[in-house]
C-alpha cells in the first residue's frame, strides 16, 4: 500500500465515530433495482425494526441485506470495544444504505435463424452504516 492510500485510509478510519459500523456487500447476484425496493424501506430506521422488517420479508433481496445489516452491527460493537465507548445496540439506527450497480455479467442465449442475443444478469454493491440515536 502507498503511502498516499495508507493516509486516506487512516483519514477515512479517524472520520467515523466510535458507535458508528459500516458494511458493504459487494457484487450481490441481484439487480440494483429489486435491491433498493427493499433497502429504501429500512433506511433511516432503528436497527431492531428493520430486521423485524427484513425477517417477515419475501423478497430475495432482503436475505442479502439483512446479512449485511447483522454485518454492520457487529462492526459497530468491535469498534466500540476497540475505542473502550459503550454502545446501546438498542439505540442504533440506519443512518446510511445504498445500493450501487455493480458488474454486469455478460452472457448470451440463442434467438432464431441461428442468431445470438446478448443477456445482463446484473450485480450490485450494498452497502449500510449505522449509528447510535443522539439524545436517547
Amino acid at each position: 500500500m502507498s503511502g498516499k492510500t495508507r493516509d486516506r485510509a487512516e483519514r477515512h478510519r479517524n472520520e467515523k465515530p466510535a458507535g458508528a459500523g459500516q458494511s458493504t456487500q459487494r457484487s450481490a447476484r441481484q439487480s440494483p433495482y429489486k435491491m433498493r425496493l427493499v433497502i429504501d424501506e429500512i433506511r433511516g430506521k432503528s436497527v431492531n425494526d428493520a430486521l423485524a422488517y427484513l425477517a417477515f420479508s419475501k423478497k430475495h433481496a432482503a436475505r442479502q441485506i439483512e446479512k449485511t445489516l447483522r454485518s454492520a452491527v457487529a462492526n459497530a460493537e468491535h469498534a466500540s470495544r476497540e475505542h473502550g465507548t459503550p454502545l446501546d445496540v438498542d439505540a442504533l439506527y440506519v443512518t446510511r444504505a445504498v445500493v450501487n450497480e455493480g458488474p454486469k455479467l455478460k452472457r448470451f442465449t440463442p434467438a432464431a435463424m441461428g442468431r445470438a442475443t446478448p443477456i445482463q444478469k446484473r450485480t450490485s454493491h450494498v452497502e449500510i452504516v449505522v449509528a447510535e440515536k443522539e439524545g436517547r
